[in-house]
């Protein structure tokens, strides 16, 4: 089964995380199980270190300046590897108070931690949703996500 590590990610917070966030099994009967659902291992050892850049980044201290409005300009890897609709679709969010720039910086560092050639929006919404859910305080903002991505629409407004 050819699969990426954001599609293992995803299964894993469908499945274990968000359906039983209080239980929580260990990484060799997890990993057993995600063997059997015909993820590689290298796949899964990925996902794992992606998880565990996750919980790093849940202690690090806030970001200063919040009130200041800061502005983010893409460089040119982050540009090449996330299209112009995850970009905008990443800063729509900062501009509507979903994240923070502390938040903001989380999502891009988990993007560049997936080792995608090319992210859109869809792998967007997952990893913001993954980063909201993993942050204490960001309950307001997961649940607005949430119902951004099961929205049958799944627009969302300029």
């Amino acid at each position: 089964m050819k699969e990426n590590v954001l599609d293992l990610l995803m299964y894993l917070f469908e499945n274990y995380i968000y359906e039983e966030p209080d239980s929580s099994p260990d990484r060799e009967s997890l990993s057993e199980s995600l063997e059997e659902a015909g993820f590689s291992v290298a796949e899964i050892d990925r996902a794992f270190a992606w998880l565990d850049g996750l919980a790093v980044q849940r202690n690090l201290p806030e970001l200063g300046g919040h009130e200041s409005n800061p502005v983010r300009v893409f460089n040119a890897e982050e540009c090449q590897r996330l299209d112009r609709d995850a970009r905008g679709f990443i800063l729509y969010l900062e501009n509507a108070g979903v994240l923070d720039p502390a938040r903001r910086e989380q999502v891009i560092d988990r993007l560049a931690a997936l080792e995608n050639d090319e992210v859109g929006i869809e792998e967007v919404k997952w990893v913001i949703l993954m980063v909201l859910f993993n942050q204490p305080g960001q309950e307001a903002n997961y649940a607005w996500m949430e119902e951004l991505m099961f929205d049958e629409e799944g627009e969302f407004r300029h």
